[in-house]
Order: structure tokens, then C-alpha cells, then sequence
């Protein structure tokens, strides 16, 4: 499983949003994005990391850096969540893990003494040349999305 670096080439993507479009990384060349891996729809962290980063939305796109979640979750499952709680950052699935295995956030989990396969919670600050300026691993909801757009603002020069 590839481990994310600082500096390395961000893996191709190309996944269907809750809006009905797809996006990709070859239409986002050319200016810095942020992708925030989180492992399931509608459970408690999951939900408070996307309400954070909805709430930081209009500030994301004021320094010209958008943000889009992924998760294995179906387009049907992100658009009822993103209904349910207002959010305003698009969703990307990745059902098929097209995306989720290359970025190597595909991971052994435990919980409950049970051991399983899921998404380890993990944000990706990618610059315009597709190279990733920084990862944040194993993220702790609490203030991340604020220091994410701090980290955005930075590297957009805003």
C-alpha cells in the first residue's frame, strides 16, 4: 500500500460528486485542491469533520482552493448526507477504492477487539502541479479544518 509524501505526484482520480458531475485531477490542474478522506456517511466523526469543513467553505473558495470528501460511500448514500446536513463541499464516491487504495488510505482497522478494512481518516493539501504539499494522517477532527485552510491560504498566496 503506497504511504502519501510530501512532494510526490497526488494519484490520478476520476469519481463521480453528489452534484451529477465528475471530477478529476487532470480538470483541477493548475491550482491547489484539498481531499479529505473520511471512512463512512452519516457516522459522528464523519459528520463533524464535513459540518467544519462546510463551514469553512466560502473561505476556501475565497483562496481559490477547493475541497472535496471521499469516501467508498455510494453517490446515493453522499446525497442523502449531504441533504441531511446542509453540507456544501462535494462529496466524490469511490465505491471501487480507484482512489482510496493508490493514496494508501485504505487500512487495517479495530474496533471493539473486531479487526476490518476502511478508510483511514486523512486530509491531502495538493498544489496546481498535482504534487501533495502536505498530508495530514490520522486526522483528529477537532480544528482541522481550520488548520487545513490556514496550510491552503499559505500555499495559494491569499
Amino acid at each position: 500500500m503506497a504511504t502519501l509524501t510530501t512532494g510526490q505526484t497526488f494519484p490520478h482520480f476520476e469519481l463521480p460528486a453528489d452534484d451529477g458531475t465528475t471530477v478529476s485531477d487532470a480538470q483541477l490542474r493548475g491550482k491547489p485542491y484539498v481531499i479529505f478522506f473520511y471512512p463512512k456517511d452519516d457516522t459522528s466523526g464523519c459528520t463533524l469533520e464535513a459540518l467544519d469543513f462546510t463551514a469553512l467553505a466560502n473561505e476556501f473558495e475565497a483562496s481559490g482552493v477547493p475541497v472535496f470528501g471521499v469516501s467508498p460511500d455510494p453517490i446515493e448514500k453522499h446525497c442523502k448526507f449531504r441533504d441531511k446536513h446542509g453540507l456544501q463541499v462535494p462529496l466524490l464516491a469511490d465505491p471501487e477504492r480507484t482512489l482510496i487504495e493508490p493514496a494508501g488510505v485504505w487500512a487495517q482497522k479495530s474496533m471493539y477487539g473486531k479487526t476490518y478494512m476502511g478508510v483511514e481518516r486523512t486530509s491531502v493539501l495538493v498544489d496546481g502541479d498535482g504534487r501533495i504539499h502536505r498530508v495530514w494522517p490520522k486526522v483528529k477532527v477537532d480544528g482541522h479544518a481550520r488548520e487545513v485552510l490556514d496550510e491552503a491560504r499559505k500555499l495559494a498566496g491569499a
